[in-house]
């Protein structure tokens, strides 16, 4: 059996606008292992987000998936009728999203949420439906789950309600969580104990994670392997460690020389300078081009494709066929 839990091969997404198809994401390919954590990473308009929501089957009109596969499993999920796709959300994808008001019905308690979630999807009672929503609260680190259970969304502190949500993704055991940017709203510490939350929960569950964020620290902290996103297209993708350490794409080094540090004194950080282009005026070649300081002509007339570099993939005119750096 293999250990490759979802695929995605030459993802495209568009939107038809009155100025024209916009392309979101851009022949987007990646491989999530089982039991892993992927970091999708950049600023933001990058094309995380969509990705995202295309892989769960979230692209509404005027948006849709233009072409590319996703797998799921081994199932290709991406031309299902909405009904099964509906069904597979919840089931086998769990979503966690950026506001936990927006997931959570302020009319309803936290356990009717619960409940109702773990009734849809499995075949117990109410009584073994509830038991099993205050373990879940228990596991995510709610304090007097059993009595918690019972409160009102806005009686939960904002970290707090994130792990309500952690809980309502893992209702039905999914293979696949789906976190899009879930610690932006909260602070330092909080952030890492819902980090703390995601992890424990991923290797507890056997669940994969794509981890969607702006943060380099989160994902340092969190990820096993890291795609850097540019303009919805993939700039890199390789292992945590290598891609912080050693980054090849000139975006990603912009980035990493934007993290301040606390062993280096007086060095300036990185300012990459310019904006993301806007989808209606996207660059011929390398979206990055205008921006970086190493562009050649060629990076002004042609995208580069992706090539490996070490243990990275990397999309840059810069790269040699051997991986060095010209």
């Amino acid at each position: 059996m293999s250990d490759t839990l979802l695929g995605v091969k030459d993802l495209v997404v568009e939107f038809s606008t009155r100025r024209g198809i916009l392309t979101a994401v851009d022949k987007v390919s990646f491989d999530l292992e089982r039991g892993e954590v992927l970091g999708l990473v950049g600023e933001s308009g990058a094309g995380k987000s969509i990705t995202g929501s295309a892989i769960v089957g979230l692209i509404d009109p005027p948006g849709r998936i233009a072409a590319g596969t996703v797998h799921l499993a081994g199932q290709r999920i991406d031309n299902l009728p909405s009904e099964k796709m509906r069904r597979i959300r919840g089931d086998k994808i769990g979503m966690v999203f950026q506001d936990p008001l927006t997931s959570l019905n302020p009319l309803y308690t936290v356990a009717k949420q619960l409940v109702q979630t773990i009734l849809t999807h499995k075949d117990i009672s109410k009584k073994q439906a509830r038991d099993r929503a205050i373990e879940l609260l228990d596991k995510v680190g709610i304090p007097a789950a059993d009595l918690r259970i019972d409160d009102y969304p806005h009686q939960f502190s904002g970290g707090m309600r994130q792990r309500v949500v952690i809980a309502l993704a893992l209702c039905a055991d999914p293979e696949l969580i789906i976190a899009d940017e879930p610690t932006t709203a909260l602070d330092v510490s909080v952030q890492s104990q819902i980090v703390g939350v995601l992890k424990k929960m991923c290797s507890e569950h056997g669940a994969s994670v794509i981890l969607i964020t702006h943060d380099m620290g989160v994902i340092a902290e969190a990820a096993d392997r890291v795609a850097v996103l540019y303009s919805g297209r993939m700039a890199e993708i390789g292992p945590v460690r290598d891609v912080i350490k050693h980054p090849q794409h000139p975006y990603t080094k912009g980035l990493m020389g934007s993290i301040p540090t606390i062993t280096q004194e007086g060095d300036r950080l990185t300012q990459i300078p310019g904006s993301m282009p806007r989808l209606t005026d996207r660059p011929p070649g390398c979206a990055f081009a205008p921006r970086c300081e190493m562009a050649m002509d060629v990076c002004r007339q042609n995208h580069p494709e992706e090539k490996d570099v070490g243990t990275a993939r990397v999309a840059c005119h810069l790269m040699r066929k051997e991986g060095a750096v010209a």
